[in-house]
């Protein structure tokens, strides 16, 4: 029995570094991921925005008859 768990616990001692470099593989990633998401949302509001100063201004522009 205290062979068994002598070699357990070996076994897990080796899992565990590679458990926590997955764990720290995986927020890298998720953190990756979410600041794409963000940065692609603020570029559509900011495009959207400068459409709509542009067809603003090229509304005021165009001369009425």
């Amino acid at each position: 029995m205290t062979s068994f768990l002598l070699d357990s616990w070996m076994v897990l001692a080796a899992l565990i570094p590679s458990a926590g470099l997955l764990f720290l593989f995986w927020v890298i990633l998720k953190h990756l991921v979410e600041g794409d998401r963000r940065e692609r949302a603020a570029l559509r509001r900011w495009e959207a925005e400068q459409d709509a100063k542009e067809a603003g201004t090229s509304a005021r522009s165009v001369p009425e008859d």
